[in-house]
């Protein structure tokens, strides 16, 4: 059976907030993954939710939905006895969506171009025999699903409030070619994708990365030839 309560805290950073409930002692957690919109949540929105517990922690939200015939508003304003209300623009309202949805595809292609790039300078180094198959291949399977692991690690002790893994380890992993498993997990669990500093970082490593592997695939080219 679904419950009724009320949104009384929202953490933008790091991604969730509670909800208080009548039918509930203590307020309920809930992550911005558990919300079925596609904006953040606003304190004070009447939303409602299914609830479960687990492990002995306290109650958890899923399925969270603003409850019907409510309007988020973030706070309301005085009213003006001479203001004149106009009627929305169903255009303007339905602008900036599209917009969003349109960098994300782009920024989706361009990693994704930026990831076969990567495949084929390995693919290039085998060819050139400056790899060898079998080890080059386990070794980054086996890193990025480390790193996606990690990453899985680090948001539930977000959550938790347990220790942390520190962001210059995890932008060793991506420098060190764990950068696809970083960038998956990123956007499966909503983690450090909103954080300005941290994305501009990953990047950098990102870049140092495949300008390291591609010297060291062309650095034989310059080399003079003894004799």
């Amino acid at each position: 059976m679904r419950k009724k309560g009320t949104v009384i805290r929202w953490d933008s950073a790091r991604a969730f907030g509670f909800i208080r409930s009548p039918d509930t002692v203590a307020d309920i957690f809930f992550h911005i993954r558990d919300y079925g919109e596609n904006r953040h949540p606003i304190e004070g929105t009447e939303v409602t939710f299914d609830e479960i517990h687990v492990g002995g922690k306290g109650p958890r939200a899923l399925k969270v939905e603003p409850a019907r015939n409510t309007v988020q508003e973030p706070r309301s304003l005085p009213e003006d006895p001479n203001a004149v209300i106009l009627p929305r623009s169903p255009t303007a309202a339905r602008s900036t969506p599209p917009q969003t949805t349109k960098r994300e595809n782009q920024l989706l292609w361009a990693t994704m171009g930026l990831m076969a790039f990567w495949l084929l300078l390995w693919l290039a180094g085998i060819a050139l025999d400056r790899f060898s198959t079998i080890p080059v291949f386990s070794s980054l399977i086996i890193l990025n699903l480390v790193t996606f692991y990690i990453y899985l690690y680090d948001k539930n002790a977000a959550e938790e409030g347990n220790w942390r893994i520190s962001e210059n380890q995890l932008h060793s992993l991506a420098l060190l070619g764990g950068w696809p498993g970083a960038w998956f997990a990123q956007r499966a669990f909503h983690h450090k994708i909103s954080k300005t500093s941290f994305q501009i970082t990953y990047w950098a490593t990102v870049a140092l990365h495949l300008l390291g592997l591609l010297a060291w695939l062309i650095w034989p080219a310059f080399q003079t030839p003894v004799g």
